[in-house]
C-alpha cells in the first residue's frame, strides 16, 4: 500500500555570534524576505525548490563566514495534521503582510484626499504620489511572490489597490487645470507676470494615459 507523500520543506537551523547584533537582525530579515517561517528561534522552513535551496545556501555561507554555524535539511511532515500546521504558519505570516499593505493603502488614499482638498497640485506633489503608488505596487507583488499557499486575504489587496489608482489619477487633471488658471492670471496681471519663467519650461506634468 502506497503511503501518501506530504509537502517537502527545506529546513535551516543556524547560530550566529551575539555581536554585532546587526548581523543577527540582517540574517533574520533576509530569511523573512524569502517568505520563510520560523518554527523556533533560528529554525526556519521554506517550500522545497531549487531557487530556495540556492538562497538558503547563500545565507548559510554568509553565516559561516561571520563565524556562525548553519545546517540545511530537506524534510517532510509525518502526517496531514503536521503539514496543515506548517502551512497555517505560512498563511498567517502572509495574512499579516497583506493587512499591513492594506493599512498603507488606506493611509495613501487619505493623503491624496487631503492634498486634493488643500489644492496641492504642484508637479512635485504629482511626482511624489506617483513614486508612492509604484512602491505600493512593488510591495504587493513581493508579498504575492512569497504567498506560497494562498492566504485567505490574497484578493483583498487587489480591490484596495484598484481603488487607490483612480484616487491618484484625478490629481494630474486637477493640476493641469490649476496651472492653466495660474498662467492666465500671470498674463493679465503685470505683477504676477514678472515672475513668469523665461525658459519656456512647462508648468504642468506630462499627460498620463
Amino acid at each position: 500500500m502506497n503511503q501518501k507523500k506530504y509537502s517537502s520543506w527545506l529546513l535551516l537551523t543556524y547560530k550566529v555570534p551575539a555581536e554585532p547584533s546587526k548581523l543577527r537582525v540582517g540574517i533574520w530579515r533576509r530569511i523573512r524576505g524569502m517568505g520563510a517561517v520560523y518554527l523556533q528561534n533560528s529554525i526556519c522552513v521554506l517550500p522545497t525548490s531549487s531557487e530556495h535551496q540556492r538562497q538558503l545556501r547563500m545565507v548559510q555561507s554568509d553565516i559561516e563566514q561571520a563565524g556562525g554555524e548553519a545546517v540545511i535539511f530537506e524534510t517532510q511532515a509525518l502526517d496531514a495534521s503536521q503539514e496543515e500546521r506548517v502551512v497555517a504558519y505560512f498563511k498567517r505570516d502572509r495574512e499579516q503582510d497583506y493587512e499591513e499593505f492594506l493599512e498603507k493603502c488606506a493611509d495613501y488614499k487619505k493623503e491624496i484626499e487631503k492634498e486634493v482638498q488643500a489644492g496641492h497640485y504642484s508637479f512635485a506633489e504629482i511626482k511624489e504620489n506617483d513614486e508612492d503608488l509604484k512602491k505600493l505596487k512593488n510591495w504587493l507583488e513581493r508579498i504575492k511572490v512569497v504567498d506560497f499557499y494562498g492566504a485567505p486575504a490574497r484578493e483583498r489587496p487587489n480591490s484596495s489597490w484598484s481603488s487607490a489608482k483612480p484616487c491618484w489619477k484625478t490629481m494630474p487633471t486637477r493640476c493641469s487645470s490649476v496651472n492653466r488658471t495660474q498662467r492666465s492670471r500671470r498674463r493679465h496681471d503685470p505683477q504676477l507676470g514678472r515672475n513668469r519663467p523665461k525658459s519656456g519650461l512647462p508648468n504642468e506634468p506630462p499627460s498620463r494615459e
